[in-house]
């Protein structure tokens, strides 16, 4: 088996998947960290407490610098759920929403517990990670969503008129789902946004973010990438916010220097899921480098570490994981914790297959992505 995926991955495809990944979800974790020191702060006040250009590089946040918010610690379990659902995929028992859900619940809670319960089989060692215990500024709607075991669904969701960026922020992983079609990670995604967001614009806004980081982590540009989301949008009913946002930050390229108020018009000062994904993508389209993209994400009166999260995972996912700030990444918080599950993320994409022999997962690898 190991041979077949050999024969489907060479060596080169496997290292630049790899590197994409990682630079995904690195990338997303650098963004949430540089905008959780700007969360609850305006731009006036960025300004004058940085300088005119505000804020341009990491300060501390919940006691440290490099720590990150509910979004990097979902992202984290949904890549969990992921690989759970792939390591079942020929035994009868796949659904990826309901393996992202039950992830999705062990992050629940982590939000409540005070560090892990070793009686609990199903934990694998992501939910034993002590540091992913602690709140983080968790959505209202992800924590009320998940507070039972029941799961929603696009026709029937989980807190029905919720439109913030709760889920489109979780969605990055989805879009790593290189092998899949864009249409069945455009559904994927909004099948598990419903989990804990029905309003239809915060449905399609992940949908149409996963799409367009699987069109990155694919190899092509942002341009070709929004294309295809704006291309999976148009058949879903109530697609018109999203589309007219993506639209927006398309036409915005073109009005001249980026600047914090482009980056606002655009929609980061709101916590709408629409304005949050147009913000970001325009970020990644102007962005001269990683650095210079999530600076220009941060820097607005909203939810900061949203806008910088959803930038970093894209910028991530186009350049890969060595063009991300080697400085930033030093002090950032879980490092250790997202290139593990990144590379076995991309272990399980690429040898799958190999890794679920006897041989293979007898030091543990069903072990550390247990049913459940």
């Amino acid at each position: 088996m190991a041979t077949t995926a050999a024969a489907v991955w060479g060596r080169a495809e496997q290292q630049d998947f790899r590197a994409r990944v990682r630079g995904c979800l690195l990338g997303g974790a650098l963004g949430d960290a540089l905008g959780a020191g700007a969360d609850g702060t305006s731009l006036a006040e960025l300004r004058e407490a940085h300088g005119p250009d505000g804020l341009t590089d990491p300060v501390p946040a919940f006691g440290r610098r490099g720590a990150v918010t509910a979004a990097t610690q979902m992202t984290l379990f949904t890549v969990d759920g992921l690989i759970r659902a792939q390591v079942r995929r020929d035994t009868g028992a796949w659904h990826p929403p309901t393996d992202v859900h039950r992830a999705h619940l062990r992050w629940a809670a982590t939000q409540r517990d005070w560090g892990p319960d070793e009686r609990r089989k199903d934990n694998g060692w992501l939910a034993r990670e002590e540091w992913l215990y602690t709140r983080r500024n968790p959505p209202r709607a992800c924590l009320t969503g998940l507070g039972d075991e029941h799961l929603g669904t696009p026709d029937k969701p989980k807190n029905p008129e919720a439109g913030d960026s709760g889920a489109l922020v979780r969605s990055a992983p989805f879009g790593l789902l290189v092998g899949w079609e864009p249409e069945l990670v455009h559904r994927l995604a909004v099948e598990c946004a419903a989990q804990t967001h029905g309003a239809p614009a915060a449905l399609l806004a992940a949908g149409a973010f996963a799409v367009t980081v699987h069109g990155l982590a694919r190899g092509g540009p942002v341009e070709a990438a929004v294309a295809g989301a704006l291309e999976r949008l148009a058949d879903h009913p109530g697609h018109e916010p999203v589309t007219e946002a993506l639209g927006r930050a398309l036409g915005a390229v073109r009005e001249g220097v980026p600047d914090a108020e482009r980056v606002a018009a655009l929609g980061a000062a709101e916590d709408r899921a629409e304005g949050q994904l147009a913000a970001a993508v325009y970020c990644a389209l102007v962005g001269e480098d990683v650095r210079h993209g999530l600076r220009l994400a941060v820097n607005h009166d909203g939810p900061s570490s949203v806008t910088g999260a959803l930038t970093g995972a894209l910028l991530g996912a186009l350049h890969g994981d060595t063009a991300l700030p080697p400085a930033w990444l030093a002090d950032l918080e879980g490092r250790g914790t997202v290139l593990e599950l990144a590379d076995d993320f991309s272990m399980e994409m690429t040898q799958g297959a190999a890794l679920h022999t006897p041989a293979e997962s007898a030091p543990g690898w069903l072990a550390r992505y247990p049913r459940g």
